[in-house]
């Protein structure tokens, strides 16, 4: 435990870094741990990002910060994402490696991988394809982090993983509108509509699309695994492996809520890729797994959500 110094994370103050956070300082103690938000040090331009590594001189980097957000938005300022993204991206892994950092943890999307992918995806189908139209700035951006990886790694020695965690929920997510991701939208657009007393509420697409889900909490206990047990800039998924149709999806939550009226859905909007199932055998073979049911998760999360929409406290995104 005290064979690194420093961690310092970047994005802390978004929604995985709000669940990595605290897993840190019970792990290394909160003087060996730093959390970094664009408040702090702009990681888009190269001399802040410089500067950031100069004055906090950490020995592991734990890199979350991104510019992400749900399909709609990122249909609509595709540019914005693969220029950020990319940036981001970049100049962490250039200025870790001249800095010599003893480990740098990486996360990307699962929306990187082919819009052809087989299900279940397995990381070696990571170039197999384009990615899905709609967010692809976005997930060729967050996909050069392999190359990144293994480029630093060769030339520099940069210890660095990439880890792919699936569709992520939990406490902290983002719930505005036409920004969020499938179950934050769900849960405020059931809540909304229950407060309301609506009679029905209108989902994009038509449902048939199957996913798995992984409870954000799950991903964030593992890090500290990743940090001190995996040396390799082979790409790792991070999921459930288990899948449910966004119709059933729409209907657990629409329960969890206690929503009474109709769920319309509107097929002009699109459904995204049909079936994206990951595949955790790697994850399994290291001897790792999620183990929060989704049922379970998403319960918690309504929890959280409700306690804190109304009062807007506890970073709630609203």
């Amino acid at each position: 435990m005290v064979k690194f110094k420093h961690i310092v994370v970047t994005g802390s103050s978004g929604f995985l870094g709000r669940h990595l956070i605290p897993i840190l300082h019970e792990r290394y103690g909160k003087e060996r741990v730093t959390g970094l938000s664009s408040k702090d040090y702009d990681l888009m331009d190269p001399v802040q990002v410089r500067k950031m590594f100069d004055e906090l001189q950490p020995d592991v980097v734990v890199h979350l910060a991104a510019y992400s957000g749900g399909i709609g938005v990122n249909r609509d300022y595709p540019a914005d994402f693969y220029y950020r993204n990319t940036l981001l991206t970049a100049l962490v892994f250039d200025e870790a490696a001249k800095h010599k950092v003893k480990k740098l943890i990486y996360t990307m999307g699962g929306c990187s991988y082919p819009a052809n992918a087989t299900s279940p995806i397995d990381e070696g189908q990571m170039w197999n394809g384009f990615p899905q139209l709609e967010s692809a700035g976005y997930s060729v951006a967050k996909k050069l982090g392999i190359v990144a990886s293994q480029s630093y790694r060769k030339q520099y020695g940069l210890n660095s993983v990439v880890l792919i965690p699936g569709n992520m929920y939990g406490e902290y997510d983002n719930f505005r509108n036409n920004e969020s991701h499938v179950v934050p939208a769900m849960i405020r657009k059931y809540y909304e509509a229950k407060r309301d007393n609506l009679e029905q509420v209108v989902m994009w697409g038509t449902g048939s699309p199957k996913r798995d889900f992984v409870y954000a909490g799950d991903v964030a206990a593992l890090i500290p695994r990743f940090i001190e047990e995996y040396d390799s800039s082979n790409p790792v998924n991070i999921s459930t492996g288990t899948e449910i149709s966004i119709h059933e999806l729409a209907e657990m939550i629409k329960g969890l809520i206690g929503f009474e009226g109709q769920i319309v859905w509107d097929a002009t909007k699109p459904d995204g890729q049909m079936v994206k199932i990951f595949d955790v055998k790697k994850l399994s073979s290291l001897g790792m797994s999620c183990l929060t049911e989704l049922k379970s998760g998403i319960d918690k999360t309504i929890r959280w959500f409700v306690k804190n929409y109304e009062t807007k406290s506890d970073g709630i995104r609203l």
